[in-house]
């Protein structure tokens, strides 16, 4: 059981040094802006590394911006078969050694570093306090903490440590309520640049693979299920029917986010009627797995076990309508 919740987890330091704690929301605010600001605008080629369950995998990625004001992006796993992702303004393009090449449409790219960095930052507000803590030394450079704290217990947090001069991501740390640190993401070198990097030089030359072709209502799909409890800010983003690719295992699937957190509920049928929860955790990702009243129930995500805990217990089976 515990390889299958693993699967799903696979399909979806140097302590700070800072002044007394004070809050300062607008200046929190100014600061990731800044940072959301340099991450579309600037050339930069950076490496880092993920931390987590005291494993380290190593990633390189090149940002950048061309005369016509189109965003290139590669992100590359440095350990193990090779993994790009490879984005030329909204067309994301994946190459996997498991999978042919693909490209989707969007205009974020799948990564460790949260997404929402690079976009409107303000739109956590409702769920999160910034709070700005002081200042540290990361990569020689002077650093600005910056916190990203739940409103409640049902989410971990953020600590960001920003470059004092361009606003770039230095290190980030999923953290819990009382402070321990559950992942970590430490960037080993940083350099900015006036003009593109070659990769990203090649890159607009590339031409990348089709675009896969998703049916009009394909991730609007009504299930036999809803999810009645999910934690502050959670909205779904999108709901289907299909197959694990390593298992060819049927799933009804449902991904909710609030912005800066992804979280996927997996539904299916099973040959046992009730099975007690079980979960495992890789860094911050949790994935846990019950069964109850013939349905196997998984959550997997970035989430306290106590919180997916919550989200499966709310599944709820709807009732089949009449013949």
């Amino acid at each position: 059981m515990k390889s299958f919740i693993r699967l799903l987890i696979l399909v979806s330091f140097s302590a700070p040094v800072w002044s007394a704690e004070t809050e300062s929301v607008d200046t929190a605010d100014v600061w990731l802006t800044r940072l959301s600001q340099s991450l579309k605008t600037l050339n930069f080629s950076t490496s880092f590394v993920v931390v987590k369950n005291n494993h380290a995998e190593p990633y390189h990625w090149f940002h950048g911006v061309d005369q016509q004001n189109v965003e290139l992006e590669i992100l590359s796993l440095l350990n193990g078969p090779r993994r790009d992702v490879l984005r030329k303004d909204k067309t994301i393009s994946y190459i996997e050694p498991e999978l042919p090449p693909y490209s989707i449409l969007s205009s974020h790219l799948k990564g460790p570093i949260p997404n929402i960095l690079s976009g409107e930052v303000a739109t956590l507000m409702n769920s999160y306090n910034f709070i700005s803590v002081g200042k540290s030394r990361i990569l020689g450079r002077s650093a600005q903490i910056i916190r990203i704290v739940p409103k409640d217990s049902s989410k971990y947090g953020l600590w960001l440590w920003l470059d004092e001069k361009n606003s770039l991501l230095l290190k980030l740390a999923i953290v819990t309520k009382k402070g321990q640190q559950l992942e970590q993401i430490q960037f080993t070198h940083l350099d900015i640049t006036e003009t593109l990097a070659e990769s990203l030089i090649q890159l607009q030359t590339t031409e990348l693979p089709n675009v896969v072709d998703i049916p009009q209502g394909y991730q609007e799909q009504k299930l036999s299920w809803t999810v009645d409890w999910l934690p502050q800010g959670f909205k779904q983003i999108n709901a289907n029917r299909h197959r694990i690719s390593a298992t060819k295992q049927p799933v009804e699937f449902m991904l909710f986010g609030d912005g800066l957190v992804d979280v996927s509920v997996y539904v299916t049928k099973s040959k046992e009627q009730q099975r007690a929860v079980d979960f495992v955790m890789d860094g911050a990702t949790v994935a846990l797995n019950q069964v109850v009243n013939g349905f196997e129930v998984s959550v997997v995500g970035k989430i306290p076990s106590v919180t997916a805990k919550k989200i499966a217990d709310s599944v709820t089976l709807l009732p089949r309508p009449a013949s």
